[in-house]
């Protein structure tokens, strides 16, 4: 498998900045309380969120927007579902992953800044079991989100593909590869499609930063996961090159996984001039 790709980063001087955070947050309304005590805290600027677990008519449109924050949501009942959270209006784009106008699942949502910075906000499918009908349909999301990757690319704005990717992209990013190796999150078709991404030329926003082994953004509520931090790497924000350009700085804020009533992931940021 080859490295991770990373790209060279030119700061820039401009004082204006932007934050951008993704937070699988395992079901919203469960995680409310904690998810407001964050934005006040971390306050990003826009927040790709994955698993919401909510439709319209039972999204926390009220205390999202007390928190000072506009919401954009693709929902489905009880499963899956993303949402943008951004301070400023953003025009949505997407509202689905192109490719399979059959496809139901609500696994997509991309919106656009004033200023003409793209965000998608991505939950790729988990894919277990493996070899199976599940895995098939990770793989086929994966391609077309490929695809769509490329259809971007050609409009050389700058964009970040955020999400819960379920992939692990190397043995530096879950602590026990063995463990791994035959999970449909580490197999090496789910990981070559990782890396077609990265090799179109995106960048993972993390790794430019930080390349130390064991990392992790998703900790298992069983056996003690969390506290043994037998964790694994699986959400990334993923940066065009007009994107990376103005790529400031990128890490994974751990704080929210310690508290009471906790997601199972925690929230990674990268912030652009």
């Amino acid at each position: 498998m080859p490295p991770l790709r990373v790209a060279a980063v030119r700061r820039s001087a401009c004082s204006d900045r932007v934050k951008v955070a993704s937070f699988n947050v395992n079901s919203i309304r469960a995680r409310l309380v904690n998810i407001t005590e964050w934005l006040d805290t971390f306050k990003p600027d826009i927040v790709c969120l994955q698993e919401i677990k909510a439709q319209d008519d039972n999204f926390p449109f009220a205390d999202i927007e007390a928190a000072g924050y506009h919401a954009s949501i693709v929902g489905q009942k009880s499963y899956n579902g993303v949402a943008v959270l951004s301070r400023e209006p953003v025009e949505t784009r997407l509202r689905a992953l192109p490719g399979d106008s059959e496809d139901e699942q609500a696994r997509y949502i991309e919106v656009e800044t004033r200023d003409g910075f793209i965000v998608g906000g991505l939950y790729l499918p988990n894919g277990n079991p493996a070899p199976g009908p599940k895995f098939d349909y990770k793989l086929d999301w994966m391609d077309r989100l490929i695809r769509h990757a490329d259809t971007l690319l050609a409009t050389e704005q700058p964009f970040v593909l955020c999400g819960d990717y379920n992939v692990i992209p190397s043995d530096a990013d879950v602590y026990s590869p063995a463990a791994m190796k035959d999970d449909a999150l580490g197999r090496p078709e789910s990981k070559d499609r990782l890396y077609t991404l990265l090799n179109r030329g995106l960048t993972d926003t993390f790794r430019v930063f930080d390349q130390r082994p064991g990392q992790f953004s998703y900790w298992d509520y069983q056996r003690g996961a969390y506290d043994k931090d037998h964790g694994w790497r699986i959400d990334f924000i993923l940066a065009s090159p007009q994107a990376a350009d103005r790529l400031i700085d990128a890490g994974i804020d751990r704080t929210p996984r310690s508290k009471e009533k906790a997601s199972d992931h925690t929230p990674i940021w990268a912030e652009f001039s």
